[in-house]
Parts: structure tokens; sequence; C-alpha cells
């Protein structure tokens, strides 16, 4: 870890993202930090319009340590950008949290009060974090997830598409008023094939309820629930390899998919977050 570099005069030199969403949702808190920021730090701000416009800003920092005022999402646009960029090992990036959903930004350590945050980009330290990348160059941050499919609708398509129709709600709710639910609800499950560092973990004929990977400590840590085995399957490695008929899977807040294969390789300490000198690893999972 290391703290952040001042400029010349003395003054930090920021590049202070200000995310649309965040200034719709809370403006209040969005003139709170940039407040604090412009206090403390020589401050270049900036209103993007949209994803568009937020890349092309970001492109541009030149040598200005980037902010991102925003929530979970804007925290992992800009790391996506970086990436792509192959930017992130360059420097380190601060984040305040403004929105709905900072549960990611929580789980990583960073203040999510407004003053807190802006302090902690003023005063804090960087600390190198882990990253999973994988093979169509997406990245996820915190929790990758491959939950089973749902159940099929009853005219066979699969439940919780967009096509669920509100006949088909009503008639749910009609045999559920008529005949109660039973209690034990049928587990669904998938074929999948998973490997961890080339190993094979489990395999097509092996009904899969669900797989997480995240990272820990520099390794990938794999938990796979199958419905022989009342305890999961664990493993620990750089890279695990999912495939088998077409599955979605969750990266942090976007569902992805469906595909057939993936591979996520972690990517130890890629990239820096500038967080409270006072915050301890183990407090931010």
């Amino acid at each position: 870890m290391s703290a952040p570099e001042p400029a010349e005069n003395g003054a930090q030199q920021l590049l202070v993202v200000i995310d649309p969403v965040a200034r719709r949702t809370d403006g209040e808190s969005v003139r709170i930090a940039k407040d604090v920021l412009s206090a403390g730090a020589t401050a270049k701000i900036c209103l993007p319009d949209g994803p568009a416009d937020f890349a092309r800003v970001l492109a541009r920092r030149g040598s200005r340590r980037p902010v991102v005022i925003g929530d979970d999402r804007a925290l992992l646009r800009t790391v996506a950008l970086l990436h792509r960029e192959r930017d992130l090992a360059a420097g380190a990036l601060s984040l305040v949290p403004v929105g709905a959903s900072v549960d990611l930004a929580r789980s990583l350590g960073v203040p999510t009060g407004a003053v807190a945050a802006a302090r902690a980009v003023l005063d804090g330290v960087v600390r190198r974090q882990d990253l999973l990348v994988d093979d169509s160059d997406g990245v996820v941050l915190g929790d990758l997830r491959i939950p089973a499919p749902p159940p099929p609708t009853a005219d066979g398509r699969t439940g919780g598409a967009g096509g669920s129709s509100v006949w088909h709600t009503c008639r749910s709710l009609v045999r559920t008023l008529v005949k109660p639910a039973p209690q034990v609800l049928a587990v669904h499950t998938h074929r999948l094939r998973v490997e961890a560092d080339g190993v094979l973990l489990s395999d097509l004929d092996e009904p899969v309820e669900a797989v997480t990977v995240r990272s820990v400590a520099g390794r990938a840590e794999i938990v796979i629930r199958t419905s022989a085995s009342a305890e999961p399957i664990t493993a620990s490695a750089l890279s695990v390899t999912v495939s088998g008929a077409d599955f979605r899977y969750r990266a942090d807040a976007a569902v992805t998919g469906p595909v057939r294969t993936r591979t996520w390789t972690l990517r130890a300490g890629a990239w820096g977050l500038t967080l409270p000198a006072t915050f301890s690893p183990s407090a931010g999972r």
C-alpha cells in the first residue's frame, strides 16, 4: 500500500467524475463530496451525460487521479474501462459511493458517507485489490455466481424471462389460492463441468445447484453445491473454467449470458483503491 502522490505544488491533482445517476439520486451528497474534495485538492469536476461521455472523460484524465462519485455500477464501469485500456496497474482509483446500490463499495472497505468517503480520498492509502478477468475481457470485483436456472413456466419457457405475462401471473395466483403451494419446492440444477487450474471438480453427470467464485487473498475460492451431497465442493485456484449447457452468470451486479463456456483468471493485486488509513482488510469482507 502507498499514500496518494501529491502534486509539485503540494495539492493533489484529482479528476472528479460525477456519475449522472448519482446526480439524480442524491444531489446533496454529491454536492457535499464535491465541496470536501475541492477544499482539499486541485479538483477538475466533470459531469458526463452518459456511459460514452463517462468513458471519454476518463480517457482524457492525463496525470490526474480519477475519483468517481457514484454507485457500484459506476465503480464497475470505471474498473472495466481502465482494464480495457490496460491502465489499471498505473495508478489508483478513488470512490465516493452515492446511490441506491453501494454494497460492493462497502464490502471493499470504502466508507459510504459522503464526508468520510471524500476524506478517505484525500487522506487515505492505496490498497491493491484482486480482480477476476474472464476470457471475454469482463471483470469481477466481488462475487461471481452461477445459480441454477429458474423453473420453466406453464408454456415451457424459462421462468423469469421478459416474456412472462400478466396473465401467467394471474393464473399462478389463482392456482395458489385454490390449492396451497407445497411446502417443499423442487431443487433446480445445472449440468455443468467445472475445472480449477485444469483439475476437474464437477462433471456433466453430476447435477449442480450453484457455483460461487470470489477472490480471497490472491486466490480464487470456488464453492460448488450439488444435489448429490449436503457438503459443497470447495477449491482454491488461479483459474476456473465452467462449461456445459447454456448458462447465465451474475458478475457483481450484472447478469451475463447465456454462454456455453467461460474461464475466469485471478489477477492478484491488479488494481489500486484508496481506502481509509485505518481500514482492516478483514473488516471489508
